[in-house]
């Protein structure tokens, strides 16, 4: 199996990492960081870089397709070099997944019409420009889409395919080798959870807000 994690100027590390640390422990996987261009991908931060080893010209059909998001989704959303390279490995790919606001990508590319789907809590609401369902589950799975909710989701997301691929004891035990037992110390994970103010400061301040 080929999984193609794409990556682009200013993706959120953990996006794309998640997914590499748990979908990247599938037996005999081939695991490529893709992007329009060869070499060091900056992260939305600017201090952090992961090569891209690989151009998307050069991964035409990946077997599992990995799309993070980040401040730096909002101008590849009219690249068509990275939009419709996403048409064309969907067309054969067994799973096309997003984390966080890769799932706008998807939408964009016109592979989320109809499905259920997730995203950022600050982008939720945009899936419905693209046709889809949105949803709050932090993993929903719909046919072969995949779509994890924010950053950190995609660690979840990641075991609910190994789960799905290699089988249950699989995914348990790169939970317990990664020692995924999340115990945070606040209670304020999502916007049902955290103080209002800190949620209406975030929506207030975000690029999907229309103010």
């Amino acid at each position: 199996m080929q999984i193609a994690i794409v990556l682009y100027d200013r993706f959120t590390a953990l996006d794309a990492v998640g997914p590499y640390e748990t979908l990247g422990r599938l037996p005999d996987a081939e695991t490529v960081f893709v992007a329009e261009r060869t070499g060091p991908v900056r992260s939305d931060t600017g201090c952090l870089a992961i090569t891209a080893d690989r151009a998307l010209a050069e991964v035409p059909s990946p077997d599992l397709v990995v799309v993070p998001g980040g401040p730096g989704q909002t101008p590849q959303m009219e690249n068509p070099v990275l939009l419709d390279w996403l048409r064309a490995a969907d067309a054969t790919s067994t799973w096309t997944t997003s984390v966080c606001t890769g799932s706008l990508l998807l939408g964009a590319a016109g592979l989320l019409r109809g499905r259920r789907a997730t995203s950022h809590w600050l982008a939720l609401d945009l899936l419905r420009e693209y046709g889809a369902e949105p949803t709050g589950e932090r993993v929903v799975v719909d046919g072969k889409y995949v779509t994890a909710a924010g950053v950190s989701s995609g660690i979840d997301m990641g075991l609910t395919l190994l789960g799905v691929i290699a089988g249950d004891e699989h995914a348990q035990a790169v939970q317990l080798l990664t020692e995924y037992d999340p115990q945070p110390p606040y209670d304020a994970g999502s916007p049902q959870k955290a103080p209002a103010h800190l949620v209406a400061e975030f929506r207030d301040a975000s690029r999907f807000s229309l103010t």
